[in-house]
């Protein structure tokens, strides 16, 4: 695509992220799924189970290499290497290292970015380390609504309708398009609490004690 082209996208999308609903959309999104759905049962040693529930249709490749690594058992054992506690907790890297981990294609693949879907609480995320990086490595969402962190996005001009999702939903707007938003915690948002609420390393916000996936289990809701 050439550079025209590429302009011309970018003035399309900040003038349609005024005409998008994003108090309905939001709703949507942290709905429970439909009977039948596909889900995720994620059990973690000594915490509890979280559920979370999918965005096939907007994120397909994102949901097909975390049910594939899944279902694969390449997320068992491995730990959620990262923790900060009113933002995130992020795991899916085999070396713990934050560097590790490729996706089930064995290369890194492309961001899958829609305004119908924000970094909510609650929200599963791809990490990555810049655009189209995404490997293995995910996050969830565990930041709540700020008041401060309103009035600044206020200041920046963020969309009227989805500071009112934020005011409700939580989550990092600063994260908002830069990170694939692939499914939504339906359940077990006080495990999250709690992992996020562990003690960790100062430097490099690694939990003290290693807090682990068992296992992914794919099921249907």
């Amino acid at each position: 695509m050439n550079n025209t082209n590429n302009n011309s996208s970018n003035n399309n999308n900040q003038t349609n992220i005024e005409s998008i609903d994003f108090v309905s959309a939001a709703k949507k999104q942290v709905a429970n799924p439909e009977k039948g759905e596909t889900i995720a049962i994620m059990h973690i040693k000594d915490y509890g189970d979280i559920k979370i529930k999918f965005f096939k249709d907007t994120a397909p490749k994102a949901v097909e290499n975390f049910i594939t690594h899944a279902k694969n058992g390449y997320y068992n054992g491995v730990t959620f290497h990262r923790v900060i506690n009113d933002f995130m907790i992020q795991g899916g890297d085999p070396t713990a290292t934050g560097a590790g981990g490729e996706s089930i294609w064995g290369s890194e693949f492309e961001d899958e970015f829609t305004f119908d879907l924000v970094p909510y609480r609650g929200a599963l995320c791809m990490a990555n380390a810049g655009s189209n990086t995404n490997g293995s490595q995910f996050f969830i969402e565990q930041a709540n609504y700020d008041e401060e962190t309103y009035n600044m996005l206020k200041q920046y001009g963020y969309p009227a309708n989805l500071l009112e999702a934020y005011k409700t939903y939580g989550g990092s707007m600063h994260l908002f398009m830069a990170h694939t938003v692939f499914g939504q915690v339906i359940e077990g948002m006080d495990v999250v609490d709690k992992i996020a609420a562990c003690d960790t390393d100062a430097s490099t916000n690694k939990p003290v004690k290693d807090v682990v996936i068992e296992s992914i289990e794919i099921a249907q809701y």
